[in-house]
């Protein structure tokens, strides 16, 4: 008989916890989530995910053996304390060990105070691990494979377009399965809490900075009229580069309100706000980066956009506009004050 499989508990189904959640379902392992007073796009990515919807977390904390906690920078903590909460609510204490996994884009430091808070909790049965996530949700293979051998089922996860889930610290997500671990892609990297947290912030630096830099880029030449001669230049000298400015513009509209926090937290961590051993000051490159993003996400048409649901910033062309017009609202309504 089949070992059963730990059931997964996924905090929020966002684009990339709904992701996650369908990788596993497809790999038999069960999968919850708690929607309450989520949207109906939330709440409909869970349903079609593929995950049990239960309706507390009390409900979630009791039956999960992985927690992984997939949720914008800005709540991290608050899902942790979330977390928490339910498990302080358990009418019964946990006799199997539960596993608690940050994923979220966060400094090291920011890392390090969630971590102080499952360490004030008396339970052995608690374990906190440290994660993080590179590149985007997983997705199925374009063509499903015909064999039906056990050993086949049981590497479906391969075809999978997935990221990369690096972890660190006193536990990894092989302690709760070592399948669980390879069909998730998680890669234990070090004993030290804070590391897979700080390995986000670089690896982010490079991608979102970038886009950051994009959306500048192509806005100014817009207002210089001069977008289209960038497009030729960049086309003939950099065409890797055209086409990554082309992609990042786009993808980033939907989830700058997200990334607001992300630079900030990036920001801290170049800086080593808290560790005090950091080499840049922290009002170098991400401060700006954010408030980039923070235009975006508050005062454009871009922030109302749904990954998957796209109505504006199909093109550089697009978001440039949007910035543009944006911007000059925004000066309007001051001058108006």
């Amino acid at each position: 008989m089949a070992e059963s499989k730990p059931t997964v508990a996924i905090i929020s189904l966002g684009d990339m916890g709904s992701g996650l959640a369908r990788l596993l379902t497809a790999q038999n392992y069960p999968v919850t989530t708690n929607v309450s007073g989520r949207s109906p796009n939330t709440q409909s990515r869970a349903v079609a995910a593929g995950a049990a919807i239960l309706p507390t977390d009390v409900d979630l904390v009791s039956s999960a053996s992985l927690i992984l906690s997939v949720v914008p920078p800005r709540d991290a903590m608050a899902t942790a304390q979330r977390v928490l909460d339910a498990i302080t609510a358990l009418p019964e204490p946990r006799t199997a060990p539960l596993y608690f996994a940050d994923m979220n884009a966060i400094s090291p430091s920011s890392l390090q105070k969630i971590a102080a808070l499952f360490d004030a909790v008396t339970t052995d049965t608690l374990r906190f691990i440290d994660g993080s996530i590179l590149g985007g949700p997983p997705a199925p293979p374009s063509k499903t494979s015909t064999s039906t051998s056990n050993e086949a089922e049981d590497k479906r996860y391969e075809s999978w377009n997935r990221p990369l889930l690096p972890t660190s610290g006193p536990f990894s997500v092989a302690s709760v399965s070592p399948h669980l671990a390879a069909v998730l892609n998680a890669r234990h990297i070090s004993p030290d809490l804070g590391a897979a947290s700080g390995l986000k912030m670089c690896f982010a630096s490079l991608g979102k900075g970038f886009a950051a830099i994009a959306v500048q880029a192509v806005t100014t030449a817009k207002r210089l009229g001069v977008l289209d001669d960038l497009r030729s230049a960049l086309a003939e000298k950099s065409p890797w580069t055209l086409e990554r400015v082309e992609k990042s513009v786009v993808t980033m509209a939907p989830k700058a309100y997200r990334w607001v926090r992300e630079m900030e937290e990036i920001s801290e961590t170049h800086a080593g706000v808290v560790e005090g051993d950091g080499v840049f000051a922290p009002e170098y490159i991400f401060k700006g980066a954010a408030e980039v993003f923070r235009l975006v996400a508050e005062d454009t048409v871009l922030g109302q956009e749904k990954v998957g649901k796209r109505e504006r910033g199909r093109n550089a062309d697009e978001v440039a506009d949007a910035v543009l017009d944006g911007v000059r609202e925004k000066r309007r309504k001051k001058c108006e004050e």
